[in-house]
Protein backbone atom coordinates (compact mmCIF):
# COMPACT_ATOMS: atom_id res chain seq x y z
CA UNK A 1 0.00 0.00 0.00
CA UNK A 2 1.06 3.59 -1.29
CA UNK A 3 1.47 6.62 1.77
CA UNK A 4 -1.05 7.95 0.27
CA UNK A 5 -3.38 5.21 0.13
CA UNK A 6 -2.45 4.12 4.01
CA UNK A 7 -3.21 8.24 4.90
CA UNK A 8 -6.27 7.98 3.16
CA UNK A 9 -7.48 4.81 4.52
CA UNK A 10 -7.36 5.91 8.19
CA UNK A 11 -8.57 9.37 7.43
CA UNK A 12 -11.82 7.61 5.96
CA UNK A 13 -12.12 5.74 8.99
CA UNK A 14 -12.15 8.66 11.80
CA UNK A 15 -14.29 10.76 9.58
CA UNK A 16 -16.89 7.91 9.55
CA UNK A 17 -17.07 8.75 13.55
CA UNK A 18 -19.06 11.97 14.31
CA UNK A 19 -17.11 14.45 16.20
CA UNK A 20 -18.59 17.85 15.82
CA UNK A 21 -18.03 19.66 19.26
CA UNK A 22 -20.60 21.58 20.74
CA UNK A 23 -20.01 24.66 22.26
CA UNK A 24 -23.24 24.77 24.25
CA UNK A 25 -22.41 21.46 26.21
CA UNK A 26 -21.33 21.91 29.51
CA UNK A 27 -18.82 19.17 29.94
CA UNK A 28 -15.87 17.78 28.27
CA UNK A 29 -15.22 16.01 25.76
CA UNK A 30 -18.61 18.14 24.26
CA UNK A 31 -19.30 15.54 22.07
CA UNK A 32 -19.60 11.07 23.86
CA UNK A 33 -18.49 9.90 20.10
CA UNK A 34 -14.58 11.97 20.96
CA UNK A 35 -14.90 8.84 23.15
CA UNK A 36 -15.38 6.53 20.53
CA UNK A 37 -12.52 7.51 18.16
CA UNK A 38 -10.59 7.92 20.97
CA UNK A 39 -11.25 3.92 21.58
CA UNK A 40 -11.02 3.22 18.08
CA UNK A 41 -7.00 4.94 17.93
CA UNK A 42 -6.27 3.28 21.51
CA UNK A 43 -6.94 -0.36 19.71
CA UNK A 44 -5.11 0.94 16.49
CA UNK A 45 -2.43 2.23 18.58
CA UNK A 46 -2.40 -1.52 20.86
CA UNK A 47 -1.69 -3.16 17.79
CA UNK A 48 1.71 -1.35 17.05
CA UNK A 49 2.75 -2.10 20.09
CA UNK A 50 2.43 1.34 21.79
CA UNK A 51 2.72 1.35 26.06
CA UNK A 52 0.63 3.51 28.80
CA UNK A 53 -2.28 3.33 26.61
CA UNK A 54 -4.98 5.43 29.02
CA UNK A 55 -8.08 7.19 28.05
CA UNK A 56 -9.06 9.77 30.59
CA UNK A 57 -12.31 11.04 31.83
CA UNK A 58 -12.01 13.69 29.64
CA UNK A 59 -11.44 11.23 26.77
CA UNK A 60 -7.67 12.29 26.25
CA UNK A 61 -5.90 9.34 24.46
CA UNK A 62 -2.19 9.55 25.70
CA UNK A 63 0.29 6.60 24.58
CA UNK A 64 4.47 5.98 24.55
CA UNK A 65 6.44 4.54 21.96
CA UNK A 66 9.15 2.86 23.43
CA UNK A 67 12.68 3.80 21.79
CA UNK A 68 14.75 1.40 20.35
CA UNK A 69 18.02 2.92 20.77
CA UNK A 70 21.45 1.66 22.05
CA UNK A 71 21.23 1.63 25.60
CA UNK A 72 22.79 4.47 27.02
CA UNK A 73 21.86 6.36 24.05
CA UNK A 74 19.74 9.71 25.34
CA UNK A 75 17.84 11.43 22.47
CA UNK A 76 15.37 14.07 22.99
CA UNK A 77 11.85 12.80 23.62
CA UNK A 78 9.43 14.05 21.69
CA UNK A 79 5.45 13.85 20.99
CA UNK A 80 2.31 15.05 18.70
CA UNK A 81 -0.50 16.35 19.33
CA UNK A 82 -4.22 16.26 17.24
CA UNK A 83 -7.46 17.04 18.30
CA UNK A 84 -10.18 14.75 17.58
CA UNK A 85 -13.27 16.98 17.02
CA UNK A 86 -14.65 18.91 14.04
CA UNK A 87 -15.84 22.65 14.19
CA UNK A 88 -19.28 23.07 14.65
CA UNK A 89 -20.07 25.51 11.91
CA UNK A 90 -23.86 24.84 11.48
CA UNK A 91 -22.96 22.47 8.57
CA UNK A 92 -23.73 18.66 8.54
CA UNK A 93 -21.76 16.96 12.04
CA UNK A 94 -21.91 13.84 9.27
CA UNK A 95 -18.93 13.76 6.63
CA UNK A 96 -18.51 12.09 3.47
CA UNK A 97 -15.29 12.51 1.43
CA UNK A 98 -14.78 11.96 -2.00
CA UNK A 99 -11.72 12.32 -3.90
CA UNK A 100 -11.22 13.88 -7.10
CA UNK A 101 -8.79 11.70 -9.39
CA UNK A 102 -6.13 13.59 -10.76
CA UNK A 103 -7.87 17.59 -10.87
CA UNK A 104 -7.48 18.64 -14.25
CA UNK A 105 -8.67 21.95 -13.00
CA UNK A 106 -11.77 24.00 -13.07
CA UNK A 107 -14.70 23.92 -10.96
CA UNK A 108 -15.45 20.79 -8.42
CA UNK A 109 -19.21 20.16 -8.13
CA UNK A 110 -19.06 19.06 -4.26
CA UNK A 111 -23.11 17.71 -4.44
CA UNK A 112 -24.99 17.12 -7.66
CA UNK A 113 -28.02 17.19 -6.01
CA UNK A 114 -27.71 20.04 -3.76
CA UNK A 115 -25.76 22.04 -6.75
CA UNK A 116 -23.07 22.59 -4.09
CA UNK A 117 -19.70 23.59 -5.34
CA UNK A 118 -16.00 24.41 -4.86
CA UNK A 119 -15.92 27.37 -7.35
CA UNK A 120 -12.17 28.24 -8.53
CA UNK A 121 -13.49 32.13 -8.47
CA UNK A 122 -14.04 31.92 -4.99
CA UNK A 123 -10.71 29.53 -4.19
CA UNK A 124 -8.67 30.04 -6.93
CA UNK A 125 -5.81 28.56 -4.87
CA UNK A 126 -7.03 24.98 -5.91
CA UNK A 127 -5.82 25.52 -9.40
CA UNK A 128 -2.34 24.97 -8.21
CA UNK A 129 -2.55 21.42 -7.63
CA UNK A 130 -3.84 20.50 -11.01
CA UNK A 131 -2.61 16.84 -11.76
CA UNK A 132 -3.00 16.05 -8.14
CA UNK A 133 -5.80 14.14 -6.39
CA UNK A 134 -7.52 16.06 -3.78
CA UNK A 135 -10.04 14.92 -1.20
CA UNK A 136 -13.14 16.81 -1.05
CA UNK A 137 -16.65 16.89 1.35
CA UNK A 138 -20.04 16.48 -0.17
CA UNK A 139 -20.02 20.31 0.29
CA UNK A 140 -22.74 19.21 3.42
CA UNK A 141 -19.77 19.33 6.00
CA UNK A 142 -16.56 20.21 6.50
CA UNK A 143 -14.19 17.96 5.27
CA UNK A 144 -12.57 16.97 8.88
CA UNK A 145 -9.20 17.69 7.57
CA UNK A 146 -9.06 20.06 10.70
CA UNK A 147 -7.25 18.05 12.11
CA UNK A 148 -8.36 14.28 11.14
CA UNK A 149 -5.93 14.35 8.70
CA UNK A 150 -3.09 15.04 11.38
CA UNK A 151 -4.51 12.25 13.32
CA UNK A 152 -4.23 10.12 10.31
CA UNK A 153 -0.15 11.35 9.47
CA UNK A 154 0.77 10.54 12.90
CA UNK A 155 -0.70 7.00 13.10
CA UNK A 156 0.70 6.19 9.79
CA UNK A 157 4.50 7.59 10.64
CA UNK A 158 4.12 5.61 14.12
CA UNK A 159 3.20 2.34 11.72
CA UNK A 160 5.70 2.92 9.22
CA UNK A 161 8.47 3.12 11.93
CA UNK A 162 7.32 0.10 13.63
CA UNK A 163 7.11 -1.79 10.66
CA UNK A 164 10.33 -0.61 9.05
CA UNK A 165 12.09 -0.86 12.87
CA UNK A 166 13.67 2.66 12.13
CA UNK A 167 15.04 4.10 15.19
CA UNK A 168 13.90 6.06 17.26
CA UNK A 169 13.63 7.75 20.57
CA UNK A 170 10.54 7.76 23.02
CA UNK A 171 7.61 8.56 21.62
CA UNK A 172 4.60 10.27 23.00
CA UNK A 173 0.80 10.94 21.30
CA UNK A 174 -1.82 13.04 22.90
CA UNK A 175 -4.79 12.62 20.83
CA UNK A 176 -7.57 15.08 22.25
CA UNK A 177 -10.93 16.62 22.32
CA UNK A 178 -12.26 19.88 22.22
CA UNK A 179 -9.89 22.10 20.57
CA UNK A 180 -12.13 23.65 18.76
CA UNK A 181 -13.80 25.30 21.70
CA UNK A 182 -10.98 27.06 23.45
CA UNK A 183 -7.89 24.21 23.57
CA UNK A 184 -10.38 22.59 26.19
CA UNK A 185 -9.08 19.01 25.74
CA UNK A 186 -5.21 20.22 25.85
CA UNK A 187 -6.53 21.94 28.92
CA UNK A 188 -7.82 18.57 30.39
CA UNK A 189 -4.28 16.89 29.54
CA UNK A 190 -2.11 15.51 32.26
CA UNK A 191 1.40 16.24 31.24
CA UNK A 192 2.42 13.63 33.28
CA UNK A 193 1.22 11.03 30.72
CA UNK A 194 2.69 13.70 27.83
CA UNK A 195 6.53 14.20 29.61
CA UNK A 196 8.14 15.27 26.00
CA UNK A 197 11.20 17.65 25.70
CA UNK A 198 9.08 19.19 23.17
CA UNK A 199 6.02 18.37 21.11
CA UNK A 200 4.18 19.69 17.79
CA UNK A 201 0.69 19.81 16.27
CA UNK A 202 -0.36 19.44 12.65
CA UNK A 203 -3.11 21.75 12.72
CA UNK A 204 -3.55 23.54 9.29
CA UNK A 205 -3.10 24.43 6.60
CA UNK A 206 -1.00 24.67 3.29
CA UNK A 207 2.08 23.08 1.69
CA UNK A 208 5.30 24.37 3.90
CA UNK A 209 3.39 26.44 6.55
CA UNK A 210 5.33 26.78 9.85
CA UNK A 211 3.82 28.13 12.69
CA UNK A 212 5.78 29.23 16.19
CA UNK A 213 3.72 32.16 16.56
CA UNK A 214 0.23 32.28 17.37
CA UNK A 215 -1.85 35.16 19.17
CA UNK A 216 -2.08 35.82 22.85
CA UNK A 217 -5.83 35.51 23.34
CA UNK A 218 -8.56 36.31 25.79
CA UNK A 219 -12.24 36.63 26.62
CA UNK A 220 -14.17 39.64 28.13
CA UNK A 221 -17.41 39.70 28.89
CA UNK A 222 -19.14 43.36 29.39
CA UNK A 223 -22.83 43.20 31.71
CA UNK A 224 -24.90 45.87 32.08
CA UNK A 225 -27.82 46.27 34.66
CA UNK A 226 -30.36 48.86 34.68
CA UNK A 227 -33.06 50.69 35.66
CA UNK A 228 -36.06 49.46 34.16
CA UNK A 229 -39.42 51.82 33.95
CA UNK A 230 -42.78 52.58 32.60
CA UNK A 231 -42.24 55.01 29.46
CA UNK A 232 -44.80 57.57 30.68
CA UNK A 233 -42.59 57.86 34.00
CA UNK A 234 -39.14 57.19 32.84
CA UNK A 235 -37.34 60.68 32.82
CA UNK A 236 -34.51 60.83 34.91
CA UNK A 237 -34.92 56.98 36.14
CA UNK A 238 -34.94 54.69 33.40
CA UNK A 239 -31.60 53.50 31.90
CA UNK A 240 -31.58 51.16 29.46
CA UNK A 241 -28.55 48.40 29.22
CA UNK A 242 -28.41 48.89 25.61
CA UNK A 243 -28.06 51.90 25.06
CA UNK A 244 -24.79 51.75 27.88
CA UNK A 245 -23.65 49.25 25.88
CA UNK A 246 -23.77 51.05 22.72
CA UNK A 247 -21.80 54.04 23.79
CA UNK A 248 -19.31 51.24 25.31
CA UNK A 249 -18.93 50.12 21.87
CA UNK A 250 -18.87 53.61 20.34
CA UNK A 251 -15.81 53.97 22.78
CA UNK A 252 -13.75 50.95 20.42
CA UNK A 253 -12.07 51.37 17.57
CA UNK A 254 -13.01 49.84 14.28
CA UNK A 255 -10.14 49.93 12.85
CA UNK A 256 -8.96 47.13 15.44
CA UNK A 257 -11.59 44.51 14.07
CA UNK A 258 -10.52 41.83 12.20
CA UNK A 259 -12.02 42.81 8.68
CA UNK A 260 -9.51 45.41 9.19
CA UNK A 261 -6.78 43.26 10.43
CA UNK A 262 -4.36 41.38 9.28
CA UNK A 263 -1.06 39.94 9.90
CA UNK A 264 0.78 40.21 13.47
CA UNK A 265 -2.38 43.57 13.71
CA UNK A 266 -4.21 42.83 16.50
CA UNK A 267 -8.35 42.82 17.00
CA UNK A 268 -11.19 43.22 20.03
CA UNK A 269 -13.70 41.24 18.18
CA UNK A 270 -17.95 41.48 19.32
CA UNK A 271 -18.92 37.89 19.68
CA UNK A 272 -22.41 38.18 21.27
CA UNK A 273 -24.94 40.62 22.48
CA UNK A 274 -27.79 39.18 25.04
CA UNK A 275 -29.96 42.11 25.89
CA UNK A 276 -33.37 42.58 27.51
CA UNK A 277 -34.97 45.42 29.66
CA UNK A 278 -33.17 45.43 32.51
CA UNK A 279 -29.86 43.37 31.23
CA UNK A 280 -27.53 43.80 28.65
CA UNK A 281 -24.63 40.92 28.26
CA UNK A 282 -21.93 41.70 25.69
CA UNK A 283 -18.74 39.19 24.85
CA UNK A 284 -15.61 40.39 22.84
CA UNK A 285 -12.33 38.06 22.22
CA UNK A 286 -8.85 39.58 22.66
CA UNK A 287 -6.15 39.33 20.01
CA UNK A 288 -2.79 40.04 19.60
CA UNK A 289 0.78 38.27 18.87
CA UNK A 290 2.60 41.21 20.64
CA UNK A 291 1.83 40.58 24.87
CA UNK A 292 1.98 44.31 25.55
CA UNK A 293 -0.67 45.36 22.62
CA UNK A 294 -2.43 42.52 24.43
CA UNK A 295 -2.48 44.04 27.67
CA UNK A 296 -3.29 47.23 26.44
CA UNK A 297 -6.46 45.91 24.78
CA UNK A 298 -7.09 44.45 27.92
CA UNK A 299 -6.71 47.63 29.94
CA UNK A 300 -8.54 49.38 26.79
CA UNK A 301 -12.04 47.57 27.89
CA UNK A 302 -11.17 48.27 31.91
CA UNK A 303 -11.16 51.99 30.87
CA UNK A 304 -14.12 51.92 28.77
CA UNK A 305 -16.12 50.46 31.42
CA UNK A 306 -14.95 52.85 34.18
CA UNK A 307 -15.77 55.72 32.02
CA UNK A 308 -19.62 54.14 31.53
CA UNK A 309 -19.95 54.30 35.64
CA UNK A 310 -19.07 57.80 35.38
CA UNK A 311 -21.56 58.23 32.67
CA UNK A 312 -23.74 56.20 33.92
CA UNK A 313 -24.15 56.02 37.55
CA UNK A 314 -27.78 54.61 38.37
CA UNK A 315 -26.17 51.33 36.23
CA UNK A 316 -24.47 48.42 37.74
CA UNK A 317 -21.62 47.79 35.20
CA UNK A 318 -19.42 44.64 35.15
CA UNK A 319 -16.34 43.64 32.99
CA UNK A 320 -14.54 40.22 33.46
CA UNK A 321 -11.30 39.49 31.15
CA UNK A 322 -9.78 36.16 31.14
CA UNK A 323 -7.38 34.37 29.23
CA UNK A 324 -7.46 32.34 27.08
CA UNK A 325 -4.15 30.93 25.39
CA UNK A 326 -0.64 32.57 24.45
CA UNK A 327 2.29 33.61 22.04
CA UNK A 328 4.24 30.23 21.23
CA UNK A 329 7.02 32.53 20.65
CA UNK A 330 7.25 33.67 24.07
CA UNK A 331 8.02 30.07 25.25
CA UNK A 332 10.59 29.66 23.21
CA UNK A 333 14.16 28.98 25.10
CA UNK A 334 17.62 28.65 24.22
CA UNK A 335 17.07 24.71 26.03
CA UNK A 336 14.03 24.25 23.72
CA UNK A 337 14.73 25.89 20.67
CA UNK A 338 15.39 22.66 18.92
CA UNK A 339 12.35 22.18 18.69
CA UNK A 340 11.59 25.14 15.90
CA UNK A 341 15.72 24.10 14.80
CA UNK A 342 14.43 20.72 13.82
CA UNK A 343 11.05 21.50 12.08
CA UNK A 344 12.74 23.42 9.65
CA UNK A 345 15.33 20.70 9.17
CA UNK A 346 12.81 17.99 8.72
CA UNK A 347 11.00 20.56 6.06
CA UNK A 348 14.60 20.58 4.04
CA UNK A 349 14.71 16.77 4.25
CA UNK A 350 11.82 16.36 2.99
CA UNK A 351 12.17 18.80 0.24
CA UNK A 352 9.75 21.77 1.31
CA UNK A 353 9.95 24.90 1.26
CA UNK A 354 9.36 26.49 4.93
CA UNK A 355 6.50 29.32 4.97
CA UNK A 356 6.92 30.69 8.39
CA UNK A 357 3.66 31.92 9.63
CA UNK A 358 2.09 34.12 12.22
CA UNK A 359 -1.29 32.50 13.07
CA UNK A 360 -3.86 34.42 13.17
CA UNK A 361 -5.49 32.52 15.78
CA UNK A 362 -4.06 29.55 17.87
CA UNK A 363 -3.38 25.74 18.13
CA UNK A 364 -3.35 23.08 21.12
CA UNK A 365 0.20 23.82 21.11
CA UNK A 366 -0.64 27.84 22.05
CA UNK A 367 -1.31 26.29 25.53
CA UNK A 368 1.32 23.71 25.92
CA UNK A 369 3.78 26.36 25.47
CA UNK A 370 1.88 28.61 28.16
CA UNK A 371 2.43 25.74 30.35
CA UNK A 372 6.47 25.52 29.38
CA UNK A 373 6.28 22.46 26.85
CA UNK A 374 7.33 24.13 23.69
CA UNK A 375 4.73 23.41 20.93
CA UNK A 376 5.44 24.44 17.46
CA UNK A 377 2.89 23.51 14.43
CA UNK A 378 3.18 22.70 11.13
CA UNK A 379 0.84 21.76 7.77
CA UNK A 380 -1.41 19.10 6.94
CA UNK A 381 -1.54 20.68 3.27
CA UNK A 382 -5.31 21.47 3.43
CA UNK A 383 -6.86 24.52 2.69
CA UNK A 384 -10.23 26.15 3.93
CA UNK A 385 -10.51 24.88 6.76
CA UNK A 386 -14.16 25.90 8.65
CA UNK A 387 -15.79 25.79 5.57
CA UNK A 388 -17.58 23.01 3.17
CA UNK A 389 -15.01 24.30 0.96
CA UNK A 390 -12.22 22.38 2.75
CA UNK A 391 -9.83 20.25 0.81
CA UNK A 392 -6.94 18.30 0.90
CA UNK A 393 -4.13 17.86 -1.79
CA UNK A 394 -3.08 14.10 -1.29
CA UNK A 395 0.86 14.90 -2.80
CA UNK A 396 0.62 18.01 0.03
CA UNK A 397 -0.54 15.65 3.00
CA UNK A 398 2.25 13.34 2.38
CA UNK A 399 5.03 15.54 2.34
CA UNK A 400 3.11 16.51 5.98
CA UNK A 401 3.65 12.55 6.49
CA UNK A 402 7.16 13.11 5.17
CA UNK A 403 8.07 16.28 7.73
CA UNK A 404 6.70 13.55 10.77
CA UNK A 405 8.76 10.93 9.67
CA UNK A 406 11.86 13.57 9.39
CA UNK A 407 11.52 14.80 12.91
CA UNK A 408 11.44 11.27 14.42
CA UNK A 409 15.19 11.02 12.29
CA UNK A 410 16.46 14.23 13.58
CA UNK A 411 15.49 13.49 17.27
CA UNK A 412 16.98 9.75 17.23
CA UNK A 413 20.46 10.97 15.54
CA UNK A 414 20.10 14.19 18.42
CA UNK A 415 21.68 13.72 21.47
CA UNK A 416 19.81 15.11 24.74
CA UNK A 417 20.71 17.65 26.27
Amino acid sequence: MSRQDALLERFLRYVAVPTQSDPKAKVVPSNPNEFKLAELLAEELRALGLVDIEISEYAVLTAKLPGNLPEGRKAPVIGWMAHMDTVNTGLSPEIHPRVVKNYQGGDICLNKEKDIWLRTAEHPEIERYIGDDIVVSDGTSVLGADDKSAIANVMTALSIVVEENRPHGDIYVAFVPDEELGEKGARKTDLKKFPVDFAYTIDCCELGEVVWETFNAGNAKLTVKGVTAHPMASKGVLVNPILVVHDFINMLDRGETPEYTEGREGFIVLKTLEANPSTAVLTMKIRDHNKKLYEAKKAKLVAAAEYLRVRHPKAKIEIELSDSYANIADAVRDDNRMGIDYLYKALETAGVEAKTTAMRGGTDGSYLSVVGLLTPNYFTGAHNFHSNCEFLPMKSWEKSLEVTLALIDIAANAEKA
